[in-house]
């Protein structure tokens, strides 16, 4: 019986060290603790064109993919990594006008009604600085979580944006769920 997603965990992100006609590389995925909301929203370009006095034809293009993260923290080291800011020995983030984020991966995994999982990754993309707001303590504590929003698009080495596995589909193995986040997913070869 199919599934239906009930729930985030396990989010991780890879620097993207390389991607052209060659290939793409990946750094090792690195964890973020306390994944509480993951929201893709590809956006789609559409036209129709026209003739004998009706719609005969439709084309679509992929446009940019937005993804917002929000978590339970996100630390100095890893915003250091995320946006291109500098972390110094101190313990101190600077976040300096010219600051360039890097290409990443993203990848989570989210648990179906069934009892399987489903697992994600997405492949390039940068995050953009987050707003922050902060509120003073009061009766009944209100939790302050971050949330950060990138944008995504495809690999220029094969055009892939996104790879999704579902535990219990036909063809999915233990092997390749247990290997999901060691390192950002590639189709094998056979």
């Amino acid at each position: 019986m199919a599934g239906v997603r009930v729930g985030l965990k396990n989010l991780h992100y890879a620097l993207l060290t390389k991607d052209d006609a060659t290939g793409a590389t990946y750094g090792a995925p690195k964890k973020i603790i306390g994944a509480i909301t993951a929201n893709i929203s590809p956006s789609t370009n559409t036209e129709t064109l026209y003739s004998d006095d009706g719609p005969s034809d439709v084309a679509s293009a992929l446009g940019e993919i937005t993804v917002e993260l929000n978590v339970k923290d996100l630390p100095l080291d890893i915003q250091a990594e995320l946006l291109g800011h500098t972390l110094g020995s101190d313990g101190v983030l600077l976040k300096n006008a010219n600051d360039q984020a890097p290409y990443v991966a993203i990848g989570f995994e989210s648990l179906k009604s069934n009892g399987k999982k489903r697992f994600v990754w997405l492949y390039k993309g940068k995050f953009q600085p987050a707003e922050e707001e902060y509120q003073t303590k009061e009766d009944s504590p209100t939790f302050q979580t971050p949330t950060i929003e990138g944008t995504f698009v495809k690999r220029e080495f094969d055009g892939n944006w996104q790879a999704v596995g579902d535990e219990d589909a036909t063809g999915f193995t233990e092997a390749t769920a247990a290997a999901w986040f060691t390192s950002v997913y590639e189709k094998s070869a056979a």
